[in-house]
């Protein structure tokens, strides 16, 4: 059943709401180590907790989603990220830090898998990935600016999660308790494409690996490397989701017009020369240039590969595995970014991981090329899409 003039904002909202912790995952793991007695590669391997269980989420979900229903799964996420998330930005202990980094999330995995399987099910999964990410990156931009200025101390940036999880929380009543597909002929189907569809999730692993790895030491090639200000990385942190949010409303407007292999393959290219720059600077101008340019590509890149997941099946069980598989990925990059960094430094860190990108964007790319095209569509303001997610429910 279809109502006119809505878009799927309930599901952008959650996806805002899930993401939101790896993208701040510069500052939560650089304000660890120095708010809380732990080392550089501890406070590294803590974010990869938060992220492992946030990866974890997705796979106990990802077939589970149509049978419990949206809306309950997604106000469980949110609590479990508002109680994970605000415990640990309010305790000075590390055990309590650790712990609520699980339980927060897991939260936040559980708000994604919830997403991912709704925005796979919309006649457009690529534009409303993209309203995602630019809801994601100008609110992880805003904090990036504010955080400098609210003083010391680890528990700012995971507030900011929790605060998130909480604003998304009434938008849940607006996400149906069951979904369409639980009733539909696909229920009970094998997953199509099992071989595009594994090749796609352990390349994405190592994807975001790559990009995690840069990302969660960002900040300490900024300040130790670069002798920047924290209030001058986060300047730059903030410019460089700027530059992000437009590149994703330049992907949402160019669509899939040149196809997915292009921006998929290439970008990830790209991407690689951004992480040598960006890991071998010594002063605000390379920082500056390689993090931005990198900032502007990875969400660009990233909206292709979710909606060449989501092409793969109609129910969105792969959008959840790639997704899942990108998650463990991210969850591994700030330990192996740390370890790498300790053991070889920073610029051959960077070397290292551009090396690993240009061998994965191969496979990537013929999974990419593939897929048939999608058709070119200009969605007008009357497009009808699902009722479930109807904006103008209470």
């Amino acid at each position: 059943m279809f109502a006119p003039r809505t878009i799927a904002w309930p599901l952008v909202a959650l996806f805002t709401a899930g993401y939101l912790a790896p993208y701040l995952l510069p500052t939560t793991v650089g304000r660890l180590d120095s708010g809380l007695p732990l080392t550089a590669t501890q406070a590294g391997a803590l974010g990869s907790v938060l992220l492992l269980s946030s990866a974890s989420a997705g796979f106990v979900l990802a077939s589970r989603v149509d049978r419990i229903g949206a809306r309950t799964l997604a106000r469980l996420g949110l609590a479990l990220a508002v109680l994970g998330y605000g415990t640990a930005a309010l305790t000075g202990s590390v055990p309590a830090v650790v712990l609520g980094a699980l339980i927060g999330g897991f939260g936040s995995g559980t708000a994604t898998t919830v997403a991912a399987t709704g925005i796979a099910a919309q006649p457009d999964p690529h534009r409303t990935t993209t309203l995602g990410l630019l809801g994601v990156s100008a609110l992880a931009g805003a904090v990036y600016l504010t955080v400098p200025h609210l003083g010391p101390g680890h528990g700012q940036p995971l507030a900011a999660i929790a605060l998130t999880a909480l604003a998304v929380w009434p938008l849940t009543g607006r996400l149906p308790a069951r979904t369409t597909a639980a009733h539909s002929p696909l229920g009970g189907t094998r997953l199509p494409h099992r071989r595009s569809g594994a090749v796609l999730a352990a390349t994405m692993l190592c994807w975001s690996l790559a990009q995690n790895a840069l990302w969660g030491v960002s900040g300490r090639i900024g300040l130790s490397q670069a002798h920047l200000t924290e209030a001058t990385v986060g300047a730059v942190f903030a410019v460089g989701l700027g530059a992000g949010l437009l590149g994703v409303t330049a992907a949402g407007t160019v669509g899939p017009r040149f196809g997915r292999a292009v921006p998929v393959g290439g970008g990830t290219a790209v991407i690689a020369g951004c992480i040598v720059l960006s890991a071998s600077a010594t002063g605000l101008g390379s920082f500056a240039t390689g993090e931005i340019a990198w900032n502007l590509l990875y969400p660009v890149v990233l909206s292709y590969v979710i909606g060449l997941a989501a092409s793969l099946d109609p129910r969105g069980r792969w959008a959840v595995l790639v997704g899942s598989a990108s998650s463990l990925g991210t969850a591994a990059g700030p330990l192996a970014g740390s370890v790498l960094a300790a053991r070889a430094g920073f610029p051959v860190m960077g070397e290292v991981l551009a090396a690993g990108l240009l061998l994965i964007s191969i496979p990537m790319t013929v999974v990419a090329l593939g897929r048939r095209p999608l058709p070119v569509v200009e969605i007008p303001v009357e497009t009808p899409v699902r009722h479930d997610y109807d904006t103008t429910a209470a």
